[in-house]
């Protein structure tokens, strides 16, 4: 193979990369740049197609979606047992001696009324 010789000069953190690479990689300086050099063009000769990478990023999103859903309906579960958990105990701390019913019909307006503060803006 005939070579070409080139002068380049690099910044000097560039330098300091190549550097650190061909000492991981057990090569020179020199034998680095060449590696760099020719990467770097077989990337810009070959650069990947617009949106090869669309049907991965879409895969991922969908789960993330999917785990925010999840994660929603867990909390929306928290906040409902912890509307019934008050409910009940400030019966049992007001010694209301309310029946199990009207502590149960307590539960949802004081759910319903969470759902509402959390969907007002913060101030």
């Amino acid at each position: 193979m005939k070579t070409v010789q080139y002068t380049v000069r690099v910044p000097a953190a560039v330098e300091k990369a190549m550097q650190k690479l061909a000492d991981q990689q057990n090569v020179t300086p020199y034998e680095m740049l060449q590696r760099c050099v020719k990467a770097g063009v077989a990337a810009l000769a070959n650069p990947p197609t617009p949106g090869a990478n669309d049907r991965e990023l879409v895969a991922e999103l969908a789960s993330v979606s999917t785990g925010v859903a999840h994660v929603e309906r867990l909390l929306d579960r928290v906040l409902f047992t912890a509307c019934a958990s008050y409910c009940y105990a400030r019966s049992a701390a007001l010694a209301g001696g309310k029946t199990e019913g009207d502590i149960a019909a307590e539960v949802s307006p004081a759910y319903e009324r969470q759902c509402r503060l959390s969907q007002e803006a913060p101030s």
